[in-house]
């Protein structure tokens, strides 16, 4: 089973639903139906289990509408970026480096799995 990390704790990640964005992967990217384990810090010693999750959609999106639907502000919000699609752009250019408007990433909606 594939690890789906978090480096922040947010408060999405109380919910029974939420979703999150990532970049495609290189390797093998995210599946529908898809079950994960969602973790805390996953490169770190202190690395902890959460829970398990399954992918309940993906979609593309973008900064730049030209490439795909953008972000929209409450998407942003919601994914925990209180002041919106600028907060969430500084963030992720922070976490992962220049990156273009204009790459598509995609919005993963997760459930928790109650086995």
């Amino acid at each position: 089973m594939r690890v789906m990390g978090f480096s922040v704790m947010w408060t999405k990640l109380e919910q029974p639903e939420f979703t999150t964005f990532r970049f495609p992967r290189r390797d093998r990217d995210w599946q529908i139906g898809e079950r994960v384990q969602v973790v805390f810090r996953p490169r770190s010693k202190e690395r902890k289990l959460l829970f398990l999750a399954d992918i309940l959609n993906v979609e593309d999106r973008c900064f730049d509408p030209e490439f795909a639907p953008p972000i929209t502000e409450g998407e942003a919000i919601a994914d925990g970026f209180w002041y919106g699609v600028l907060e969430m752009q500084e963030w992720m250019t922070k976490s992962h480096g220049k990156f273009s408007p204009s790459k598509v990433f995609h919005k993963i909606t997760l459930r928790k799995y109650h086995g």
